[in-house]
């Protein structure tokens, strides 16, 4: 695999984390808990309606789904909840444990990780102890109700700073075999080009997560260089930590399940350019597995609309690409905001994001 030339990467940008997809069991107790924990109360978009384009991960036949994507205006990525509609969810049939394939964690922003420990923990049994990562930063891990793991980090950056003491997602924990293969995938198709800490050995910032206590190597990955674009400033700095398994065979989490199914579904990047990140993704050995617009149409879900597709990381952690198209404002108003008709590297003003915080929450919350 080459490296990304000045010329191929002028073709298409990645913005950012857009959000991780967290595949539930209960749509409703998901995104109330979300709310209640961390904060994510701003809704982007929200669609009950059929997938037809993932056939690839389901099993060749489409399913109805709810699915939302919800964002914190504190700063950082989103968290897309999903559940299938007319098909029961089914679970993962063992326990995920660390390092094992696929998203095993996703990382939450936090600017005073012991004061957020203390709140979180007043309310919700599934806290652990504060740790610190490899590098010194204070962390801490928390398990929503159903067993899915968000490592809390400590991070300064705020969006929009509304008082509160957590943020969105700042990145994922993705369990791999062949490190130094995925340090070049992630390094040459994601752009993240800085090793912030290569680390072997047993560590204690996992919780009580299956698997904590035994060797792994960790490497911490983030990109050199600010992320631009019109998301770019409420998605926030981003990072991905990959972890190899030493001391035993790691199970791949949707192994025998489809995608939607409970669990960290994908991490989802923010993009422009996307039919030149499609012809770079293929030269470099990792085509679209699955093209929402093949011909170059858009593709609708709910009030926005957009172009997504998905590649696979070395092994077939899912990585999708959403290039947005049309995003609501204020939807009783019209007013809608017509991405191709601006500047992709130009960042979308604060305002816009506090009227949608304004709307979302005026909106009655989910029983």
């Amino acid at each position: 695999m080459g490296k990304i030339t000045k010329n191929e990467m002028d073709n298409f940008m990645i913005t950012g984390i857009q959000q991780v997809g967290v595949g539930t069991e209960n749509f409703n107790k998901t995104w109330n808990w979300l709310i209640e924990h961390f904060g994510a109360d701003v809704k982007i978009l929200e669609d009950d309606t059929v997938a037809e384009r993932m056939l690839p991960y389901t099993g060749g036949q489409s399913h109805q789904r709810h699915a939302s994507i919800n964002v914190s205006l504190q700063g950082g990525g989103g968290f897309e909840i999903w559940q299938y509609s007319k098909r029961k969810p089914v679970p993962a049939a063992f326990e995920v444990a660390v390092g094992d394939l696929g998203v095993f964690a996703a990382k939450v922003n936090c600017r005073d990780v012991a004061a957020f420990h203390k709140e979180i923990s007043a309310k919700w049994p599934g806290v652990s102890a504060i740790s610190a990562l490899p590098d010194g930063t204070p962390c801490f891990c928390v398990k929503d109700l159903y067993g899915n793991t968000f490592q809390v980090v400590r991070q300064d950056y705020v969006f929009i700073d509304e008082g509160r003491l957590c943020g969105g997602i700042g990145g994922a924990l993705v369990g791999v075999t062949d490190m130094e293969r995925s340090i070049a995938f992630y390094h040459e198709v994601l752009g993240y080009d800085t090793v912030v800490y290569d680390r072997t050995g047993v560590f204690d910032d996992w919780g009580s997560m299956a698997g904590a206590g035994e060797r792994y190597r960790r490497v911490l990955l983030r990109p050199a260089q600010p992320r631009a674009g019109a998301f770019s400033q409420l998605f926030g700095p981003d990072c991905v930590e990959l972890v190899q398994a030493l001391d035993r065979t790691p199970r791949k989490i949707f192994e025998g399940r489809f995608w939607g199914d409970p669990g960290f579904i994908q991490i989802c990047y923010d993009v422009t350019g996307m039919q030149a990140l499609g012809r770079f993704c293929a030269a470099h050995g990792h085509p679209f597995t699955v093209d929402s617009c093949p011909d170059g149409q858009q593709f609708d879900m709910g009030d926005a609309s957009g172009h997504f597709t998905y590649i696979e990381d070395p092994d077939g952690t899912l990585i999708e690409f959403v290039e947005t198209h049309k995003i609501p404002v204020v939807k009783k108003l019209g007013w809608f905001i017509d991405m191709r008709k601006r500047d992709p590297r130009k960042p979308l003003p604060r305002f816009l994001f506090r009227m949608m915080g304004l709307v979302s929450r005026a909106k009655k919350r989910p029983e």
